[in-house]
């Protein structure tokens, strides 16, 4: 786990090809040979094509991003181009930084084509961060990926060095040092900052370094000046991670890669065992668990389960990771081996000792929230539902369908009737409500009869009115409504109601049937 109580350490990674390498491995992909072509993608800019990206072959020739696609063929005729896809590219360094988190759990994007590792306090896993480094860079390389990387005390020092820089690791404060020589383009200010600071006359870092802060905030802007700042190690912002640490986190890194399943299945029950003694010491069960392998490839498998409640119980989460893995449309490939295993628990809830009461009901809800489990981790989250009370006073709005798991964490609670009483509400809405005519007495008063469905019922019980008026912020103009539960001669329950109060709302409420109690 990353210890925060040591000095920060970033390490920056920069994809200098990034848009020209997902092309190139999609296509040794397919051909099964990386091509040696010179590549651009180019994008309409003001209306003509230009070079967004190319790989490290067009670059030799002098075909660089900024550069008009027709005049790079004129250069070059046999230049291969292609659209740019910035999405891909996104979807791409996105997925680069999920597979990023075997070395520690907190990775930032570094848009348009960077990463921000915290590796405070996990390089000793490693060997130290030279080992660290040369690791991630390796693996980086072996997937068909141009990479530069540098580890400095600041998020900022590490991306600038890693931009500009020629060095590879900056110890805690030296990185001013380091980065004095760079230029002022190292700080990723904007086009009209860069031009005004070369105007200026102020073309490397280190020119900025010696003013004062005042002076040069008060003609370039703060912002500049936080930059600058944050470049030069004396400010540290830190990084917003792109998955939350978890709660708990177990993993087992392997000498030699597994692929067998029932190795995979050992080591996973292990990893569960392991998780849920972490979760008995701080009192916990886990809401969320979250199995990931890590393959020789680089490239990364990982299944999630909910529960519908808190749990450490390895029996059963061993089994919800089966339920899933067993309804996956496509196996889990170990390729050429697992090396990287974990179990983390993102979300976790407060748990106490079980405490069954003498009517059993206890061993009876756990009995449900575990089938409930087991139905999600097979068909999902979203085809297991459950009706969950809400909170409103519309008889329509009363009630949603919601994922089972995610009902437990709603404490709304069902209106109930009183020991003895019949239930307030149907347990059958019509929806909208069907129109009836009626016989009363008084035109605010209770029906007599009504015809529903060309049957006439004679109304022997009566009991209301229930004033439930419109949720104004919802709906407008709609009439207040009258309920009564009403009981005919043959013991048949009906809720109906009237719509508009009488000489304030209308001259002529209408009657409606809402719901069926039996």
């Amino acid at each position: 786990m990353t210890d925060l109580s040591s000095p920060r350490r970033y390490l920056a990674l920069w994809f200098p090809f990034l848009p020209t390498d997902r092309l190139e491995r999609l296509a040794s992909r397919s051909c099964g040979a990386r091509a040696e072509a010179a590549l651009v993608l180019a994008s309409s800019v003001k209306g003509a094509a230009r070079i967004v990206a190319a790989n490290r072959q067009a670059h030799a020739l002098g075909l660089k991003p900024g550069l008009a696609l027709a005049d790079a063929r004129a250069r070059v005729p046999d230049i291969a181009a292609a659209d740019h896809d910035a999405e891909a590219d996104a979807a791409l360094l996105k997925r680069l930084a999920e597979a990023s988190d075997r070395w520690t759990p907190l990775v930032a994007l570094d848009p348009p084509h960077g990463l921000i590792l915290d590796v405070t306090g996990c390089a000793h896993l490693l060997g130290g961060e030279q080992a660290l480094r040369a690791d991630v860079l390796k693996r980086l390389r072996l997937s068909g990926f141009s990479v530069r990387g540098v580890i400095a005390g600041t998020p900022d020092a590490a991306r600038a060095l890693a931009l500009y820089g020629g060095v590879e690791i900056v110890m805690s404060g030296f990185e001013e040092e380091a980065i004095r020589p760079l230029p002022v383009a190292a700080l990723d200010l904007s086009e009209a900052d860069r031009a005004a600071l070369s105007l200026a006359g102020l073309r490397r870092i280190g020119d900025l370094a010696t003013m004062p802060r005042g002076p040069l905030a008060a003609r370039f802007g703060h912002e500049l000046c936080a930059k600058l700042w944050r470049t030069l190690g004396r400010d540290d912002i830190r990084i917003t991670p792109l998955r939350a640490p978890p709660a708990v986190r177990a993993e087992r890194l392997f000498a030699e890669p597994i692929a067998h399943q029932e190795t995979i299945e050992q080591a996973l029950k292990g990893l569960i065992a392991e998780a849920a003694e972490m979760l008995m010491a701080i009192g916990h069960g886990g809401r969320a668990i979250e199995a990931s392998f890590f393959r020789t490839d680089g490239a990364v498998r990982r299944l999630t389960v909910e529960t519908g409640r808190p749990t450490r119980d390895s029996g059963a989460i061993f089994r919800l990771l089966r339920e899933k893995l067993d309804a996956l449309a496509d196996p889990l490939d170990p390729g050429f081996g697992f090396d990287l295993m974990r179990l983390s628990v993102p979300v976790s809830e407060p748990l106490g000792q079980a405490q069954p009461g003498l009517d059993g009901k206890a061993i009876e809800d756990d009995e449900i929230a575990d089938l409930v489990d087991r139905l999600t981790a097979r068909f999902g989250a979203e085809r297991v539902l459950r009706f969950a009370a809400a909170d409103t006073h519309a008889p329509s709005r009363a009630s949603r369908l919601m994922p089972a798991a995610a009902v437990a964490l709603k404490r709304e609670a069902w209106t109930e009737a009183e020991p003895g009483e019949p239930p307030l509400r149907p347990l059958k809405l019509f929806e909208p409500p069907q129109p009836i005519e009626t016989l009363a007495e008084a035109p605010d008063g209770p029906p007599l009869r009504f015809r529903w469905r060309r049957a006439l019922h004679r109304v022997v019980r009566a009991e209301g009115p229930e004033r439930i008026a419109a949720e104004w912020w919802r709906t407008h103009g709609q009439p207040t409504r009258d309920y009564y539960r009403v009981e005919d001669e043959e013991g048949r329950r009906f809720w109906l109601f009237r719509a508009g109060l009488y000489e304030r709302e209308t001259t002529e409420p209408r009657w409606y049937l809402h719901g069926l109690f039996a």
